[in-house]
């Protein structure tokens, strides 16, 4: 990782993990340096599943990002400031199939030790090691009106990863 940022611990994040996902957004990769897609996302949670510190998101089927997910066992969340905000909207509006994601401007990608694909202007990235997935059953829903989330019915595959490092952006001095 960039000498810019430091490897902190999960269990002492300065930021409330609701803001960070549902208000600021997350930029969700997966794939290489060379071969990458990312998407943005606002849906997803972090805590402790089996021993271990977790993050989890949610991927629809037809997200080209859903294809990396499924070949790569690692994934990286990727939290900017708000200065990366129209940058951010672009990329959960647009598919890696329509627009060349790997060659937007504004972000530079690099790898962190596992191969995994993460971006240098971000303020925190948490590496991620796929544990587990499984589809979003409607079946399943106590609450009707979520069903309201998917008139196309197209369910989201839920992946929960192991957090294996988090790193954020040294301050300035």
């Amino acid at each position: 990782m960039q000498k810019d940022f430091e490897n902190i611990d999960p269990y002492h994040l300065s930021e409330s993990i609701f803001k960070l996902i549902g208000k600021d957004w997350m930029l969700i990769a997966s794939g290489g340096k060379n071969n990458f897609n990312m998407m943005t996302a606002s849906w997803g949670t972090c805590g402790i599943l089996w021993n271990k510190p977790i993050a989890v998101i949610f991927v629809r089927p037809q997200r080209y990002t859903y294809d990396f997910l499924e070949k790569n066992d690692h994934f990286s969340l990727n939290f900017f400031d708000m200065s990366y905000r129209e940058t951010l909207n672009l990329l959960g509006t647009q598919s890696g199939r329509d627009i060349d994601k790997m060659a937007i401007e504004e972000l530079h990608a690099d790898e962190l030790e596992s191969g995994t694909v993460y971006f240098q202007q971000a303020r925190m990235v948490m590496e991620c090691k796929k544990i587990y997935y499984d589809d979003i059953k409607p079946e399943f829903f106590t609450d009707p009106s979520i069903h309201n989330m998917y008139p196309a019915k197209d369910y989201h595959r839920m992946y929960i990863g192991e957090l294996k490092s988090c790193w954020e952006r040294k301050q300035v001095q």
